[in-house]
């Protein structure tokens, strides 16, 4: 579709579903916001504009429409949540200017061992454990210049492996990243969407926290890499042609690294500090017995107050406090490193969260709970798996972001209506916003990897759609099995 049809169908659409709604007798309020969704929506799935600009039209449109005043409008788009994600990113930028990154790829690469498919799982190993405190993009940009170094080392691999292993690895480094970031709350966009407006919509309902969250994340996404690292192993690296090679370069430009510099373990240490105040700052009850979290003992009743975001702007001042050693008159952090923080992504976050509001307050989502009385009856496990696929599929054509702001606020008056945890539907959906693997514009890690010419689009869905199929039945037996037991869902009655 030309762009110019693109940019049309928006308005039109919208426009059309409004008339649409109004004659069959819906609230004005409600179909006015259903106006607002349609056109966000045409204009995110197809990028008729870049993905910032076009969320800057819920703060436009829902005031003139007199959904709800500008300044409330306003407030939507700074949630304490996109805090959290600018304090990630911080850490991420400091990790990426003294080389922290690269020092951890080349570490976990040499302990995997000499054959393409050890090769294939420590860039795996590696993607992993970063994307679970760092977005999926920042850490597949991180890793990119060594991948591809690694890659291109032709006294490494016999010349009949090149190819194969070269399109295993980058899509490993891709798909690794994306799964690594559902693995904690940080991880990646859709999780810290979900967990503003789940906190915002039900706080006095079920807890779900750093720790919370993580007992469900790891055993998931840990079991759902190793699928993955089987699919790409069996689809390019054959045993047939899994010859072993001389680990003599990767280490020789391991070594150029030197000793791990005072600046690296200033942002190690901090990076650490940061993990175990996310995971203390609130009393953990683990049954046998109870640790007293730091924020209640610190700040008594208003413990409240205090967030994860405050934890991570905390920490992160301290990158822009300490002086660095190698640099003179500079802290470990700069402004000017920092000045690429992706403003389209904090608009994004925004405008998911202004809908939200706009689908509560116009009555809209009232409305639409009404319409989906027909799955009264319909099992658990049958809903889920519908949410499941719907989510995935779409998530191949839109960002995993814009999927799960378009998902998550119907999904809201659903649980009400059916009668189900709403917790229950919005995790899973927001798992599900994450496996979309098929198409180079699925998610940035794919766009980045594809972007360097040494993989095609036939490969990408080759291995994504398998990986669609295997991550849709493994979320929804997950969600049945570990997160029927550790959320309480009573999803068999």
């Amino acid at each position: 579709m030309k762009k110019w049809l693109s940019i049309a169908a928006g308005p039109v659409l919208a426009i059309a579903a409004y008339h649409l709604l109004a004659s069959k007798g819906v609230p004005a309020q409600a179909a006015l916001m259903a106006l607002v969704v349609v056109w966000v929506a045409v204009w995110w799935l197809t990028e008729a504009l870049h993905l910032g600009v076009t969320s800057l039209l819920p703060f436009l449109l829902m005031p003139a429409l007199g959904i709800m005043k500008t300044e409330e409008a306003a407030m939507q788009y700074m949630d304490q949540i996109i805090f959290l994600f600018m304090g990630g990113f911080f850490l991420a930028y400091a990790m990426e200017k003294w080389g922290l990154h690269k020092r951890l790829a080349y570490r976990i690469i040499i302990l995997m061992g000499n054959k393409p498919s050890k090769v294939l799982l420590g860039v795996m190993f590696t993607a992993y454990i970063i994307s679970m405190w760092v977005s999926n993009t920042a850490t597949v940009m991180m890793l990119i210049a060594a991948v591809m170094a690694i890659i291109n080392q032709k006294d490494i691999y016999h010349e009949d492996v090149r190819k194969g292993a070269g399109s295993a690895i980058l899509l490993g480094l891709s798909f690794a990243a994306t799964i690594g970031g559902m693995a904690t709350l940080v991880g990646t966009p859709p999780n810290m969407i979900f967990f503003g407006m789940y906190n915002r919509e039900f706080p006095d309902g079920q807890k779900i926290d750093f720790l919370h969250w993580m007992l469900f994340g790891v055993p998931f996404s840990f079991t759902f890499l190793i699928c993955a690292y089987f699919i790409l192993k069996r689809m390019f690296i054959p045993e047939r042609i899994n010859f072993p090679f001389d680990m003599a370069t990767i280490k020789e430009q391991r070594k150029t690294l030197g000793k791990m510099g005072t600046e690296e373990k200033v942002v190690l240490s901090l990076f650490a500090v940061t993990v175990l105040l996310w995971f203390f700052r609130e009393d953990l009850d683990l049954g046998i017995v109870k640790v007293p979290g730091w924020a209640p003992a610190l700040f008594g009743k208003y413990a409240t107050y205090i967030k994860d975001s405050s934890v991570a702007i905390f920490t992160s001042f301290f990158l822009f406090l300490i002086p660095s050693v190698k640099t003179k008159d500079e802290n470990i952090l700069e402004w000017k490193d920092v000045s690429r923080l992706p403003l389209n992504i904090i608009l994004l976050f925004g405008a998911g969260f202004a809908m939200a509001k706009g689908f509560e307050t116009s009555g809209l989502s009232a409305w639409m709970a009404n319409q989906l009385q027909v799955l009264n009856g319909s099992s658990t496990v049958l809903i889920l798996l519908g949410i499941i696929i719907l989510v995935t599929v779409l998530s191949e054509f839109a960002s995993n972001t814009a999927s799960i702001q378009l998902v998550l606020p119907v999904l809201i008056p659903l649980a009400a209506t059916l009668h189900i945890n709403p917790l229950l539907l919005m995790l899973t959906a927001t798992f599900a916003a994450s496996m979309g693997y098929m198409l180079p514009v699925a998610t940035a890690a794919n766009t980045i990897v594809y972007g360097t010419g040494a993989i095609d689009t036939k490969e990408m869905m080759r291995a994504g759609v398998i990986l669609d199929i295997v991550g849709v039945v493994l979320l929804t037996l997950f969600m049945c099995t570990l997160g029927n037991w550790l959320f309480g869902f009573h999803i068999f009655g």
